[in-house]
């Protein structure tokens, strides 16, 4: 089956009340399409209107009046107001008929008597969104807010694409929507959700991110990314001699005593001090092959020197949190390196297995963060690259079908 691209975008409102946790969790869960790219934007009034225009001429009708208290809504809501760009999270899937998997996910209004259009079914809109009438006759609408918005079909989703790509690649992938003085008394810190769980669908990621909504601080950048093992060696490179120091005596004393299980003789201090700068150093660095290889999805020992800047085999998301505070807050959820020894209710006591796959990463100082945020280059997104490139091969496509 054709492998085909659509999008979800979250809206203002649902990223203002930190809810963005759950709907990426709903999504995930309960689709078989890939998650290939995300970003936050904040839309222009130019671009604003263009897309609630493609929303009011979508040629499926989605229910009472929906396409154009959509386009309303877009205009009014997504788009600046009082000179502020508002932050929205757009989300971009591939795979088979993604339009009827997001759109069977996100929910349609169904007409009901009462005051509240409600969603059949546990839909992303059942739980989110609200169209509220003035009255019972439900011919005025007093409240509208739809959670989210997807495409109706995939016309409609290669229109949006198109309209998104031509105004994406200028756009950077940290959003500065605030008055100058705000940023005088905020932090930025990063923050990585690992690889572990990304290896099959799940909520894990909307949870994850559903926890760190906790510290009232705001998403300001995020995106999908496959970090190189270049990327990975220079992140985890400033660990590397502080892990050897603290590992290598640790499998010196190990492998004496095992020598000494095993032959059943007493071996002195000198000998486990040999082992310690041999054996001990030797684990010690295969050890941080295998946190490069976590990350990456590759040894660095089995990468070929051409292969270190190309993208690694392993996904995770890579997000940038703004406000006061920023990184000691996230850090509190976060939690200790160490899963079994973190607080309960932090994130690595929830999802951690042990040191190494514990869930998540957060910069530990600012001066880390803005370090970590050059190697992964937090500032650039790809997804208006992905898009071009869906894009050209649905072209070459329906050239080759006329």
């Amino acid at each position: 089956m054709e492998q085909s691209l659509s999008y979800v975008l979250v809206t203002p409102y649902t990223v203002a009340k930190s809810r963005t946790g759950g709907v990426l969790s709903r999504l995930l869960s309960r689709i078989s399409l890939e998650l290939v790219g995300v970003q936050m934007i904040a839309m222009d009034q130019h671009i604003a209107q263009a897309y609630a225009s493609v929303i009011k001429n979508r040629k499926k009708v989605e229910g009472f009046r929906i396409s154009d208290l959509l386009s309303s809504y877009i205009e009014q809501s997504m788009g600046p107001s009082g000179g502020v760009r508002h932050r929205s999270m757009l989300l971009l899937f591939k795979g088979e008929n993604p339009t009827e998997q997001l759109a069977n996910v996100v929910g349609s209004f169904q007409k009901e008597t009462g005051s509240v259009e409600t969603v059949i079914g546990e839909s992303i809109r059942d739980t989110y969104a609200d169209l509220i009438f003035t009255d019972e006759s439900q011919n005025q609408v007093r409240y509208f807010e739809p959670a989210v918005i997807t495409a109706q079909t995939q016309e409609e989703a290669d229109a949006t694409l198109r309209l998104l790509h031509s105004w994406l690649g200028n756009q950077s992938n940290i959003i500065v929507n605030r008055p100058a003085e705000y940023y005088a008394d905020v932090e930025r810190t990063l923050v990585i959700i690992k690889p572990d769980n990304w290896e099959y669908a799940s909520s894990r990621p909307g949870m994850i991110i559903d926890m760190f909504s906790r510290s009232g601080l705001r998403i300001v950048g995020i995106k999908v990314l496959k970090m190189s093992v270049s990327q990975a060696l220079q992140f985890y490179g400033p660990t590397k001699d502080g892990l050897k120091a603290k590992l290598a005596p640790i499998y010196g004393m190990q492998a004496r005593e095992l020598l000494e299980h095993e032959f059943n003789v007493h071996l002195n201090v000198q000998l486990q001090d040999i082992l310690t700068n041999s054996f001990g150093d030797m684990y010690s660095e295969e050890q941080f092959e295998r946190i490069v290889e976590f990350m990456a999805g590759i040894k660095p020992s089995d990468c070929k020197a051409e292969d270190l800047d190309k993208p690694g085999l392993v996904k995770c998301m890579v997000l940038v949190y703004e406000g006061k505070d920023a990184v000691q807050k996230v850090r509190t959820i976060l939690g200790a390196t160490d899963p079994n020894k973190a607080a309960a209710g932090t994130i690595r006591r929830e999802f951690g297995s042990n040191i190494r796959v514990n869930a998540a990463h957060a910069s530990d100082s600012t001066e880390n963060a803005v370090r970590e945020m050059s190697i992964l280059k937090a500032e650039e997104n790809f997804c208006s690259s992905l898009i071009e490139s869906y894009l050209a091969t649905t072209n070459a496509s329906h050239r080759s079908d006329s």
